[in-house]
């Protein structure tokens, strides 16, 4: 078995620990994926059928102000649009989901963003 495998099998399992326990608590999720070169942040609701909002560094019209998608600038924007659209559809209290990944850089980036533009967790 590699490095990477190793490396995946261990954050799967960490992310199976924290759905688990946001499972119980029956509450909106803002779900947070990265990749190398981009983020994605969403919003889901309680009955974890449907997605509430999105945003990710993949929308055109954040690609052209960004230079480059897999940094700390991308996330920070991402969690202030996640905020902000949350916001209008009239939601405040959502619960972190960060996927099994490890909470610094670019997660802690995105987390803090969009709690200062107003989403609480």
């Amino acid at each position: 078995m590699t490095f990477c495998n190793i490396k995946m099998k261990i954050r799967k399992k960490r992310a199976l620990k924290i759905r688990s326990k946001l499972k119980f608590l029956k509450s909106i999720r803002l779900v947070v994926h990265r990749t190398s070169r981009h983020i994605y942040a969403q919003i889901i609701s309680s009955d974890n059928f449907s997605i509430i909002t999105v945003a990710s560094t993949l929308e055109r019209k954040l690609n052209k102000n960004l230079q480059y998608t897999g940094n700390k600038k991308a996330a920070k924007v991402i969690g202030e649009i996640i905020a902000k659209r949350a916001l209008k559809k009239g939601i405040t209290k959502v619960s972190f989901d960060r996927s099994g990944f490890k909470y610094h850089g670019r997660i802690k980036v995105l987390a803090n963003s969009a709690r200062k533009f107003g989403l609480q967790f």
